[in-house]
């Protein structure tokens, strides 16, 4: 017997390059990319409706030229979002769960969950905050654009890009950070084509909660194809 020291067995360098490499294919198979993105894509979309049908709450209303302005709390839909939201990231991490048992893996999704659940209650209590300090719309003096993307970014639908950056981190996934960074400037500018921009009444918000949804489902959809086609090589 000996109590020499034995080589682990080829090259350090290229021992390093194959841990490297089992872990990027770890990462690969754990990610569920297009699961989040077709979850959530479904409930913006879910929540036109709910604009269009549910109860709005007027306050401090003022006459204008035309007719009068409000301040309006939308309460169905905020009720909708909350419990929506709350209901698809335990739906994602679930699928993340089943996913990552079934092919033996571990899986990072509790950090997005719990980023992306405290989001909503954040922005949620920030809105409210906010809401009763801010005076009702000025039709012909509108916030300055600033102010109006700060709001969007920090609405529901904001919630789910930044969550989804939190995502792409977890990943190690440049291409949902890509993506993510496309469905937040979507949400900032925003990007309308012109769809429904002198919409009135309830139906304003449908536009952009189409066009938003419409960008997650497309990702999601992207994002399967681009696994199918790796697991096809």
């Amino acid at each position: 017997m000996t109590s020499d020291a034995v080589p682990a067995g080829g090259d350090p360098r290229r021992l390093l390059a194959d841990a490297r490499e089992l872990a990027r294919r770890v990462r690969l198979a754990q990610r569920v990319t297009w699961l989040p993105l077709l979850v959530l894509a479904l409930v913006t979309f879910g929540a036109i409706p709910v604009y269009r049908y549910g109860h709005q709450v007027l306050s401090e209303c003022r006459p204008v030229d035309d007719g009068e302005v409000c301040k309006v709390w939308f309460q169905s839909a905020s009720i909708y979002w909350w419990t929506a939201l709350a209901l698809a990231y335990v739906v994602i991490a679930g699928g993340y769960l089943r996913v990552a048992r079934s092919r033996g893996l571990g899986t990072r999704v509790a950090p997005y969950v719990i980023v992306g659940i405290t989001l909503v209650a954040l922005f949620t209590v920030m809105h409210l905050v906010v809401g009763n300090y801010l005076p009702p719309p000025d039709r012909a003096d509108p916030l300055p654009w600033v102010v109006l993307a700060l709001f969007r970014l920090t609405d529901y639908t904001g919630s789910i890009g930044l969550a989804l950056l939190v995502l792409a981190w977890l990943e190690r996934h440049p291409a949902l950070l890509l993506f993510a960074l496309g469905y937040l400037t979507v949400l900032a500018v925003p990007i309308n084509f012109g769809w429904g921009t002198h919409w009135g009444g309830q139906w304003e918000f449908a536009p952009m909660l189409a066009i938003s949804g419409g960008v997650l489902l497309l990702g999601s959809a992207g994002f399967a194809m681009a696994r199918r086609l790796r697991r096809t090589r």
